[in-house]
Order: C-alpha cells, then sequence, then structure tokens
C-alpha cells in the first residue's frame, strides 16, 4: 500500500511523484510506456522519429469536418516524462490574461508564478541557432513585432535543455528522487481503472496488479489518458456511458487544442541544414490579428526544416513558417469506443476560428518577402496560398491538447474530483481555457501546484 498512487508520469506525474515522496509519504507512480532509454530521447533535433514507436500513444482523430474530413495524427508521449519526452523542448508561459481568466481561486497569474519559478526544468537557449533564425527575428522586428514581453512578441526559442540534450520532466524531477525508498516507479503499467468504493478512490488496478492508496490516487495521465481513466471507472454522463456510479457529464468535454497552418518551404538560395541541438522550431512570435484584439490570439513558428508529416519525412533542407491559433472558441471531446479513446477535437467547428488564422496566413505570406533566402518552393496548400481552403487542407495539430478534466464541473479548485473522495486530476486536463503558450510548462506549473495543494490537504 502506498500513501499516494500517481497515474501518469508523464510531465506533471514526475513533478508530482518528486514533490509528494519529498515529503516522506509513500508513493507509487504508474507509467504504461517503458523507460525512456532511447537515444532519440536525448537528442533534440530527433524527436520526431520516435512519433509512432512505444514511446507514443499515437493516437488518431476522429474525421474532421472543418478540416475537409482528414483525420489527424495526434502523438502523445508514452514513456518517463511523457510528452516533455517526445517533444520540441519550448518553453512559454503564457500570457498573464491567460490565468486570470480561468477566474478560479489560487489560480490567478499572480498565483501560480511562485510555481513557474520554482520549475526544476532546465531552461537555456538554443546552442548552435541556425543563421536563418536571426534573419526571421529580423524580418519580425522590421514588420512592426517588438521583443517578447509578458506573452507578446518575438524572441528566439527558451528550450527545456541542458547543454544540448534534451531536459525532460523525468530528468528535472524524477532521477533526482530516484533513491529515495519512498518512492516506487512501475514502467509498462497499463491502468484499466480507478477503484472505487463508498465513494472513495482506494486503489488502482493495472495489468495484472493492484496497488492499493491509503491517501489519495492523482490522475497524471494528460488530456486524452485522464478523462479516459475517469470514464473507464464509472466517472461521466450516465446518458452515454453503461456503469457510471459518479455522475459528471463533463468529463472529456471542453477539449481544446491549438491548431497550426504550417506554411512548408523547399529549400531557398542560403539553405543550410540545422544541427542535432537544434529542437527543429528556433524562434516564435506572438501577435495579434487585428488591431482591436486585446492580447495575442496568433502564434507564428519559425522552423529551419521543411516540417511534413510531423517532421517524419525525408524531404532534406528547406523551412516553414507555422500560424498557430491561440485562443480556438471551437472545442471538441473526447469518448470510449470499447474501451478505448474516440477523439474528436472539433477543429474549426466554430466559424470565427477561420478569420485570425486567414488574417495569421496572409501576414506570414507577407512576412515570408523578408526571408527569400530560405525559402524556396511550396511544398504544402497553406504555402502556395492563402485561402480558406488552403488553411483547412494544410491544418495539423500543434500537440497542445488541454481541458477534458477542467476545473469547475470536473474538479474543484484544489484539482479534488467531485463526488469522489480521494480523487484527483493533476495535468493540463484540468485547464479551463487554453493558454497562449505551449503547454509544457503549464504542465509542470499544475504539478508544483497540485503538490502545494496536497501537501496541504488536512489528515
Amino acid at each position: 500500500m502506498s500513501d499516494y498512487v500517481i497515474v501518469g508520469a508523464g510531465t506533471a506525474g514526475c513533478v508530482l511523484a518528486a514533490g509528494l515522496s519529498a515529503s516522506g509519504a509513500e508513493v507509487t507512480l504508474l507509467e504504461s510506456g517503458p523507460p525512456d532509454r532511447r537515444p532519440e530521447v536525448r537528442i533534440p533535433a530527433a524527436f520526431p522519429r520516435l512519433f509512432g514507436t512505444e514511446y507514443d500513444w499515437a493516437h488518431t482523430t476522429e474525421p474532421q469536418p472543418g478540416l475537409g474530413g482528414r483525420s489527424l495524427f495526434w502523438p502523445r508521449g508514452r514513456t518517463l516524462g511523457g510528452s516533455s519526452s517526445i517533444n520540441a523542448q519550448i518553453w512559454t508561459q503564457g500570457h498573464p490574461d491567460d490565468y486570470d481568466d480561468w477566474a478560479t481561486p489560487g489560480w490567478s497569474a499572480k498565483e501560480v508564478a511562485p510555481c513557474f519559478e520554482r520549475a526544476a526544468m532546465n531552461l537555456e537557449s538554443l546552442r548552435t541557432p541556425h543563421p536563418s533564425t536571426i534573419d526571421f527575428l529580423d524580418a519580425c522586428e522590421l514588420a512592426g513585432l517588438t521583443p517578447l514581453v509578458a506573452g507578446e512578441g518575438c524572441a528566439p526559442v527558451t528550450v527545456t535543455q541542458k547543454r544540448g540534450r534534451r531536459w525532460s520532466s523525468a530528468d528535472a524531477y524524477l532521477r533526482p528522487a530516484g533513491s529515495r525508498p519512498n518512492l516506487k516507479v512501475i514502467t509498462g503499467a497499463d491502468v484499466r481503472r480507478i477503484d472505487l468504493a463508498d465513494g472513495r478512490a482506494v486503489g488502482v488496478e493495472y495489468g495484472d496488479g493492484y496497488v492499493p492508496a491509503r491517501r489519495e490516487v492523482i490522475v497524471a495521465a494528460g488530456a486524452v489518458g485522464s478523462p479516459v481513466l475517469l470514464l473507464r471507472s464509472g466517472i461521466g454522463d450516465p446518458a452515454e456511458n453503461e456503469g457510471v456510479v459518479v455522475a459528471l457529464p463533463e468529463v472529456g468535454r471542453n477539449l481544446l487544442d491549438h491548431l497550426m497552418v504550417p506554411l512548408v518551404f523547399g529549400p531557398g538560395p542560403a539553405a543550410a541544414r540545422v544541427r542535432a541541438t537544434s529542437n527543429n522550431a528556433e524562434a516564435l512570435a506572438f501577435l495579434r490579428s487585428a488591431p482591436e484584439v486585446s492580447a495575442p490570439d496568433l502564434e507564428f513558428l519559425w522552423m529551419p526544416v521543411p516540417f511534413l508529416d510531423h517532421g517524419r519525412a525525408e524531404s532534406g533542407l528547406g523551412s516553414t513558417l507555422a500560424v498557430v491559433l491561440l485562443r480556438p472558441r471551437s472545442s471538441g471531446r473526447i469518448t470510449l469506443t470499447a474501451g478505448e479513446p474516440r477523439i474528436d477535437p472539433g477543429y474549426l467547428t466554430d466559424p470565427a476560428d477561420l478569420r485570425p488564422l486567414l488574417a495569421g496566413v496572409r501576414r506570414a505570406h507577407g512576412l515570408l518577402t523578408r526571408l527569400t533566402d530560405w525559402v524556396g518552393e511550396p511544398l504544402t496548400p497553406a504555402a502556395r496560398t492563402t485561402s480558406a481552403e488552403a488553411v483547412r487542407e494544410s491544418a495539423e495539430t500543434l500537440y497542445h491538447p488541454v481541458g477534458t478534466c477542467r476545473m469547475g464541473p470536473v474538479v474543484d479548485e484544489r484539482l479534488r474530483v467531485r463526488g469522489v473522495r480521494d480523487l484527483r486530476v493533476a495535468d493540463v486536463s484540468v485547464c479551463p481555457a487554453i493558454p497562449r503558450a505551449h503547454t509544457q510548462a503549464a504542465a509542470v506549473m499544475i504539478g508544483e501546484r497540485a503538490v502545494d495543494l496536497i501537501l496541504k490537504e488536512p489528515r
């Protein structure tokens, strides 16, 4: 028996395991995937080689009417460190309004700032940025964008690396805690369900094993895995799921993600390869689609590589300028089919989302006229034209799903699942709205905040 059983050794789960075990509590951490031993985990530019492997859940969405009926590939980390072990390592905290807009006690920008500040993730600038990255930032400034301050403006990326190698949540939190006798980490543990008895979470069933929880079960399986586990355990909408014992109809709803429109090009006259320490996405800009917009609603992401098929295509030299919708109004949901996730992000189901994306693509084309040394033949529809059809044909996920166990209808402000004692969710699935940021930093912040909340709980 453990005091705390944590499901998911991902970005937030590693933070939880380290923080709770540091208090002296007995902690068991369950991870479905294998240990993070493959060399590609350490090499920043190699992360696309992990997509579709045993280190990746390799989800596929339902066909998306807003994207011409296409189903999208959704990689999610399935190893120690979770998606922080297979991502592009970008660290952005978002705009201050992101957290104030959650309107949830304890989660304002001021209240979560200490959690960002004490994050153990090692943050660096890229060691050998591509020469085109400097030209991109110069082009941004010539176009009127200011240096990045408080979630607005342009900048080279800050990455979670240490001396040019990936620094995942497992590196930052789990390994320093690994020698503690009160922390047990079990990999290859496919969790089936949470054991509920008399309205309380009492343990977790996985594979052929079972771990009872003396104090709490904490679900940190991500925006897909966390609602799936609640649904499998009888927590959800009784109108849609058999065997529901705790009625929480909003489990799996409010699925939000950043939609990316990649403008991909072949090599220009000054083409050069990236180094292995590159994260493939070397600079960014947060900007407003129109003067009347109160805060950034778009991101430009500069990649000195032709990012086709999620970086898996052997397409040689080139470049990508991705246009990202930061605050989508469209939302989707996750449901179960035969116990497995059915993912419907609902991309562009709200017509209001198309306007800022089109504005962003037009502005990106204008910016590219200053980067002719690096831009060759257009390789995606949105690289050729700024039409709505091209946007729908080109759009892909930026790998930032959140919101499916959100604070309010599913968990309270202390992340406790409503209607069940001693059960919490602590990952980006609890976000009421999606931050204007790459969500790795938010996941770490939520893990840090959850440790605070749990350790202050009266016993």
